[in-house]
């Protein structure tokens, strides 16, 4: 059956699809994928120690680059004046992670933009360990999340043949997704290693979330990178860094924007937590609350600061989200 793929005319023919006629919106999309190599290239490159040197900078600008080409690779993609393309990355044992996300006010969606930005990153990453790891090979390129025009928000897993991709609905009581944000200039221009990101997504895995993420932003870009990570509604976004009273520190100011409801005692609870171990812990101004039904919490951007709003939020975090999703028994 033809009828249904947009590229293909009445006579099964290729065509580019006409789409003056559709409303300019604004578009976004997040895609994935991953480099499965070795432990040894791992460690070769979170050290900032392989042959070819600066290996996540090289790969997120041939990422970039390549979204900004999509319509040159990919024979019948329109043209797009993409507004923003972030590329960032992440670790496993054995995988660097690839996540890209494209925006743009247009007639069309950004999807093959933000795919062809990770497929870009992902070669570029193997022209660079292929010395060490000729094996390597990338792996499970797909998208994630779109935004934008007639349909909506669509989030991959949440939509099925039989139902149309609108809205993404909130929330339900079973819901456990999370986003793990990071809000570090450095780790996102390369030059610092940030491990509070994957601590917290180990955690959050651990505890049986699906967790999207590390994504890192640098501070002065975290209002966009709360707005990547709410995409979808997910029912927890946990950020890091940019609490303090530094000039760039600005993570708090953003959070308050999106947030409909305050939960101050569980931001109290974690700076009295910190302040067990160091009194530095009370200049923390990282806020709790609400973004619909979506929970955020701000933790400072060090691994004690971590590790201290984890031992808080543990406890409580089922009965929150309970609660929050409308089935949550109160004590009081």
């Amino acid at each position: 059956m033809t009828e249904n793929l947009t590229h293909l005319d009445g006579e099964g023919r290729a065509r580019m699809v006409d789409v003056g006629a559709k409303a300019s919106t604004a578009r976004i999309a997040v895609a994935a994928g991953e480099l499965q190599t070795t432990a040894e290239v791992i460690g070769l490159v979170r050290a900032d120690d392989m042959p070819k040197a600066d290996v996540l900078a090289t790969a997120r600008i041939a990422g970039i680059a390549g979204a900004k080409r999509t319509s040159e690779l990919i024979p019948l993609c329109h043209q797009l004046a993409l507004s923003s393309v972030k590329v960032e990355f992440g670790f496993t044992d054995t995988a660097i992670t690839i996540e890209a996300t494209a925006k743009t006010t247009g007639q069309t969606g950004v999807e093959m933009e933000a795919l062809t930005a990770v497929a870009v990153a992902g070669l570029t990453l193997h022209d660079m360990v292929k010395a060490v790891d000729p094996a390597a090979s990338l792996n499970a390129v797909r998208l994630l999340t779109k935004d934008g025009g007639k349909r909506g928000h669509w989030v991959r897993g949440e939509t099925d043949a039989t139902r149309p991709a609108t809205a993404v609905e909130a929330p339900s009581p079973g819901d456990r997704s999370a986003v793990v944000l990071v809000a570090s200039t450095g780790g996102a221009n390369g030059t610092r290693e940030d491990t509070t990101g994957p601590m917290l997504a180990n955690w959050l895995s651990a505890q049986g979330f699906s967790v999207r993420g590390p994504l890192v932003y640098a501070d002065a870009d975290i209002a966009d990178g709360l707005a990547d990570a709410l995409t979808g509604g997910p029912s927890l976004v946990v950020s890091t860094g940019g609490t303090g009273a530094s000039p760039t520190d600005q993570t708090p100011e953003a959070t308050r924007v999106v947030l409909d409801r305050e939960l101050p005692g569980l931001a109290e609870a974690m700076r009295r937590k910190g302040t067990e171990k160091t009194v530095h812990a009370s200049l923390s101004r990282g806020l709790a609350g609400l973004a619909g039904r979506t929970v955020v919490v701000n933790l400072p951007g060090s691994p004690g600061g971590v590790r201290d709003g984890i031992s808080v939020l543990e406890p409580v975090l089922d009965h929150l989200l309970a609660q929050v999703a409308g089935g949550g028994m109160h004590d009081e």
